[in-house]
């Protein structure tokens, strides 16, 4: 199902083998009309705020509406199929995330391959999940969270945006390190899961820290940590899952991908409003507050990152036994 790295690379770095003349004739024309961007997920999670933010940028810098439109199910599936089968012209985009890298081993049968069909465009940002909790759990540290959680076994019901998301997964390595027993409990998005995680119908949740901090910040769910290599500058108090349980990381990435084919001048013309945008001040700082890192660099770099991420969440849940429903 996959196709091989040196190929996949090879697609990315080609996309800018196009003629001079050609190109600057097919970039002055770019964008002409509105921009579609589709989101695989529900409105307010981490994907939806970060195609938000990026799209007002590209709209400003450009001259043309970023149209957000929302396609979620199938953890992404859905939205990644109608951009792959778009025509190739770079009117149709998507918002490239970790569950492209992980749907590559937990579905078997797909109509596309990712790693072959969708063209890396840019990278945008990298961002750590939140290990957060409703407040009613007697727990204040991850130590306390597991003794906790291996006293009452099968009893406590961890949620996610759904089967093969981001929080699934990073849920799915915090069981197999930690030794614990959680209940899966999969919703349609982060947003709803957030929700019940607040009223209690759920104990724990890994969501993104860009759709939670705010909850975080103003006390309405309990963050035990961040699930990145290091700390998180926007809340720097939170220690991480590693400190813990060594080995652990799970980190989020977005970016935007394209239809194979498409022009190589016009994804240079995104790729380098993406990353102007990724220099600007005031939007990185607003990525910072959500506990985000730019991820500036050429469509080759981003594709490495895309490849790297399948690798290790091929491994995780080929281990946890996870399949697609």
């Amino acid at each position: 199902m996959n196709l091989p790295r040196r190929q996949f690379f090879h697609l990315a770095a080609g996309a800018f083998a196009a003629p001079a003349i050609a190109r600057h004739a097919v970039a002055d024309a770019y964008p002409s009309r509105p921009v579609r961007l589709l989101v695989g997920f529900t409105p307010a999670g981490g994907n939806d705020i970060i195609a938000r933010l990026m799209g007002q940028w590209l709209t400003e810098r450009l001259g043309q509406t970023f149209v957000i439109e929302n396609r979620p199910g199938a953890g992404t599936n859905i939205a990644a199929e109608v951009v792959i089968n778009s025509p190739p012209d770079g009117y149709t985009l998507f918002v490239t995330n970790l569950s492209n890298a992980i749907n590559a081993t937990l579905y078997e049968k797909l109509n596309f391959n990712f790693m072959r069909d969708m063209l890396p465009v840019a990278g945008i940002a990298q961002a750590p999940a939140v290990f957060a909790i409703n407040s009613s759990v007697p727990a204040k540290t991850v130590t306390e969270f597991i003794a906790h959680a291996k006293a009452n076994p099968g009893r406590i019901n961890m949620g996610s945006a759904g089967i093969g998301s981001t929080g699934h997964l990073a849920g799915e390595m915090f069981k197999m390190i930690a030794g614990v027993n959680l209940i899966h409990v999969p919703y349609r998005g982060n947003a709803p899961a957030l929700t019940d995680l607040i009223a209690g119908q759920i104990e724990v949740l890994f969501p993104s820290l860009g759709s939670s901090i705010e909850y975080v910040k103003t006390g309405k769910l309990r963050a035990l940590a961040v699930t990145g290599a290091t700390r998180s500058d926007a809340v720097p108090d939170l220690p991480t899952v590693a400190e813990t349980l060594p080995g652990y990381q799970a980190a989020s990435f977005y970016g935007i991908g394209a239809p194979r084919n498409t022009p190589a001048e016009v994804v240079e013309v995104l790729n380098k409003a993406v990353n102007a945008g990724l220099a600007d001040p005031k939007l990185k700082a607003r990525l910072t507050d959500l506990g985000s890192v730019p991820l500036p660099g050429p469509p080759a770099t981003f594709g490495k990152l895309i490849a790297d991420e399948t690798e290790k969440w091929g491994k995780v849940i080929r281990f946890a036994g996870i399949e697609s429903q």
